[in-house]
């Protein structure tokens, strides 16, 4: 059933379907929501743009695989563990509730640790660069990051507080969580009408993260000095985007009964880390600049061409050494024949 979704700025709503399609299989209903179709697109599209970096930088492809398959598993258990730490009530009465993430339930700071551990892992039994990888995955997340928030607008969620700008949102959907939520709103202190416009904080990630993807990738053609950069730019353009728009959600996960909300204070560590880190690397690799693996020196390329050029500079000896026994063997024969020609005249 669509939902109507208002904006102040327009005179009418715009008629908005949680579920893409859905038909039957072996006598079961299945439906497929657009929130998975468009994070899918995202994946996807982020998929693509890795692939293309890593060939561009000469990572083994094989091996990208390989990291792809076990850091998507560790998102995915990442993302949904995070959620559920958070979210103990779930799974009372049915443990089972845990597997069952079709229902919703993930959160994206434990998609990024699982992800990121699981490639970690993946990347020491494969030996590849880490570092490397993790400058691909930065800007990669970025694009999946800036599509897939416009699957929580098909499901009408992650919205904030009140707002009267011309883009503040409002649906039913909005009003009826605010309304079923009053209680947890009072306890912490947190003021929302559900016959108002709200803050459409999907849209505000969206762009931000779209924006940082232009900003990384221009820093990597431009300014890339050393192998990690652009995962610390990641981590302090991302992080402040969230710490600002974590701020103003009405969904947001608590620690315990307080007023601190978890992906605030992880947003507000990730930035003031990773910015420390940042900065100190530039200025240690702009007073002593060095190669950077995939742009100044490729390993596996390389060694393929010392062979080449040791073989190379090897046959032509070896082709050598007869053509200068032949050409002696002809001198003499032809001083022979002077010398034979001279004693017959």
């Amino acid at each position: 059933m669509p939902t109507e979704v208002f904006f102040k700025m327009f005179e009418g709503g715009f008629n908005v379907a949680s579920t893409a399609f859905q038909f039957r299989l072996f006598g079961n209903d299945i439906q497929i929501q657009w929130y998975g179709v468009i994070i899918a697109f995202g994946f996807l599209l982020a998929v693509l743009f890795g692939g293309r970096m890593a060939y561009k930088w000469r990572m083994d492809l094989d091996k990208m695989i390989d990291v792809l398959i076990g850091g998507t598993l560790g998102g995915i258990v990442g993302a949904r563990l995070y959620y559920i730490l958070f979210h103990l009530d779930v799974i009372k009465g049915d443990f089972l509730e845990i597997f069952r993430i079709w229902n919703g339930g993930l959160a994206i700071y434990g998609g990024l640790i699982g992800g990121l551990l699981g490639a970690f892992v993946v990347c020491k039994i494969r030996k590849l660069n880490f570092l490397n990888l993790m400058d691909l995955c930065a800007m990669s997340f970025l694009i999946g990051q800036g599509i897939g928030r416009w699957g929580n607008f098909t499901n009408q969620e992650a919205f904030g507080t009140n707002t009267e700008l011309p883009w503040g949102m409002w649906s039913e959907k909005v009003a009826a969580y605010i309304n079923m939520n009053q209680g947890m709103f009072a306890e912490r202190g947190i003021q929302a009408r559900a016959d108002s416009f709200v803050h459409p904080t999907f849209l505000y990630e969206s762009l931000w993260c779209l924006a940082s993807f232009g900003i990384t990738y221009l820093i990597c053609r431009k300014w890339r000095k050393f192998s990690g950069q652009l995962i610390l730019c990641y981590g302090v353009l991302y992080g402040a985007e969230r710490f600002i728009v974590e701020g103003m959600r009405l969904d947001s996960l608590y620690i315990g009964s307080s007023s601190v909300r978890v992906s605030q204070l992880l947003s507000g560590i990730l930035v003031l880390g990773c910015l420390a880190v940042l900065i100190y690397f530039m200025l240690k690799y702009t007073k002593a600049p060095k190669p950077i693996e995939g742009v100044d020196f490729f390993p596996g390329a390389d060694e393929s061409a010392a062979k080449e050029e040791a073989v190379a500079k090897e046959e032509p000896a070896i082709e050598e050494e007869p053509a200068e026994e032949a050409s002696a063997e002809e001198a003499i024969e032809e001083n022979q024949e002077v010398a034979a020609d001279g004693a017959d005249s």
